[in-house]
């Protein structure tokens, strides 16, 4: 009688561990896919401005071209869209810059996702300009 439900505590310590790592796994698939998003976007995003017809001494044709690339961008990402910030300031004449940085989705509590690298998205792509010759 002494050994009735003596596995009851293990069983219960390794399905909690067993559950913290599936969690870890979901969170870890999760921040892959949506930074694998965020920098096909933004790579879509520099790539129609990198290519646009007017040259870079143009600023109302490049304007213009980032809105449209702003607009593509954010489409591209849906409602995470919404979330992120757009940043063409690294940008030259010879390259377009674009940085995206917003908050990554989350399924770990609140205050694991920081140590872990999981709280935010930061991203940068360079794309030459095209010259017609």
């Amino acid at each position: 009688m002494g050994d009735r439900g003596t596995g009851l505590i293990g069983t219960i310590g390794a399905v909690v561990v067993f559950l913290a790592f599936l969690l870890f796994a979901v969170q870890l698939m999760t921040n892959l896919y949506a930074t694998s998003a965020a920098t096909n976007a933004a790579f879509d995003g520099a790539r129609l401005v990198a290519g646009h017809r007017a040259g870079p001494d143009d600023p109302v044709a490049s304007a213009l071209a980032r809105a449209r690339a702003e607009a593509r961008v954010r489409a591209e990402l849906g409602q995470f869209g919404t979330q992120v910030t757009l940043d063409w300031s690294a940008s030259d004449d010879e390259m377009v810059a674009l940085r995206i940085k917003g908050p990554a989705p989350r399924f770990l509590l609140p205050g694991l996702g920081r140590p872990l690298g999981f709280d935010q998205i930061d991203r940068t792509v360079h794309v030459r300009r095209e010259v017609a010759r």
